[in-house]
């Protein structure tokens, strides 16, 4: 048995239809790819569709603010993409003549583009033998191969990187890796795999040692930190509010969030009061304060977990250097404030 053989005929027949499936126009496969990386299929679909309509061409998107990306992008989280896919929009669009590099050394020089994505566009767009590697290869090889190898190591990446490039079709790259990937995320899942119907059932070692529930290995991460945030909502007598924008880096970089208060624990109503009365916004300012929620919201990130509260500041007087209310949904806010606001419906 030919291995991409057997890959790409379950391909022929099992492929899902997306739209950057129907182009080789390397801004689209790299768009869909920067919003795929860390994001399924199913939630990247509509921001996918979203910012070939807003920004159809590499100028389009370069000539857009940050601010406008950002607002798009609003949901997807790790906003980090979201900054360096504007960044290389321009150097594209105003260092390159709107014109992507047409191989993967190159590509790996362009900002937020990795291994991964620099192998998927070289091999999609320009027939180029780089083969990917992302969770789905990795869980499809280590379970027909049998390896143990941790594949959050540098030790793993090398050793599956150098198989798929083995395995990879050399005439025809840009199937195989798309049906690998999708052979991965379609049959060869994390949980509840399709070994039944599975066209390589026969010679897959995890399924016939019964290991496919112990493979692909990953080593434990360290342990998320545990942070307090406390939001201040300042509603004023004029229907003004208080957003402010992240500076520095770190999470949210640039986006919009209400005054933040972050406590070493979690703080009650006389604590937070006190708090709030000694903020520079609020100092020697008559207001009402109310808890929105009771129970603290969890928003968990990769490496933190956040305990949040929202507090309802209605103000006694005017806010001179406030937003309006009417145009808080104007702004690019973490989603952890987008639902807010969403579910507060100002």
């Amino acid at each position: 048995m030919i291995f991409y053989k057997t890959l790409n005929n379950w391909y022929s027949n099992n492929k899902r239809e997306l739209p950057w499936r129907k182009t080789a126009n390397p801004y689209y496969i790299w768009l869909s790819e920067i919003i795929l990386q860390q994001t399924q299929v199913a939630q990247g679909l509509p921001y996918y569709s979203a910012f070939v309509a807003e920004f159809p061409s590499v100028f389009d998107l370069a000539n857009a603010s940050e601010s406008q990306v950002l607002k798009l992008w609003q949901g997807l989280g790790y906003y980090s993409r979201a900054r360096n896919l504007h960044a290389t929009a321009k150097y594209v669009a105003n260092e390159l003549n709107g014109k992507f590099p047409d191989n993967y050394k190159d590509l790996l020089k362009l900002k937020g583009v990795g291994d991964y994505t620099a192998s998927a566009i070289a091999s999609i767009c320009f027939n180029e033998v780089a083969a990917v590697v992302d969770g789905n290869v990795y869980r499809v090889l280590s379970r027909y191969f049998g390896i143990d190898t941790p594949i959050n190591t540098t030790k793993g990446n090398k050793e599956f990187k150098a198989l798929a490039q083995e395995l990879i079709d050399k005439k025809d790259p840009a199937t195989f890796n798309q049906a690998i990937m999708e052979f991965g995320a379609m049959h060869c899942k994390p949980k509840n795999p399709n070994c039944d119907t599975c066209p390589f059932i026969n010679s897959c070692i995890a399924y016939n040692k019964s290991e496919v529930e112990n493979l692909p290995v990953k080593l434990k991460a360290n342990k998320a930190k545990v942070k307090h945030f406390n939001f201040l909502v300042i509603l004023s007598d004029d229907n003004q509010t208080v957003l402010e924008q992240r500076q520095g880096k770190g999470i949210w970089q640039n986006l919009y969030q209400f005054p933040l208060v972050e406590t070493k624990n979690e703080v009650g109503f006389t604590e937070m009061k006190s708090l709030a009365e000694t903020h520079q916004l609020l100092k020697d300012r008559s207001f009402e304060l109310s808890l929105y929620n009771k129970e603290s919201i969890v928003h968990k990130l990769s490496h933190q977990h956040l305990h949040t509260k929202f507090w309802i500041v209605k103000l006694e007087d005017e806010l001179k250097s406030g937003v309006s209310i009417a145009s808080v949904t104007d702004y690019a806010v973490p989603i952890l404030i987008g639902n807010f606001i969403e579910a507060f419906n100002f």
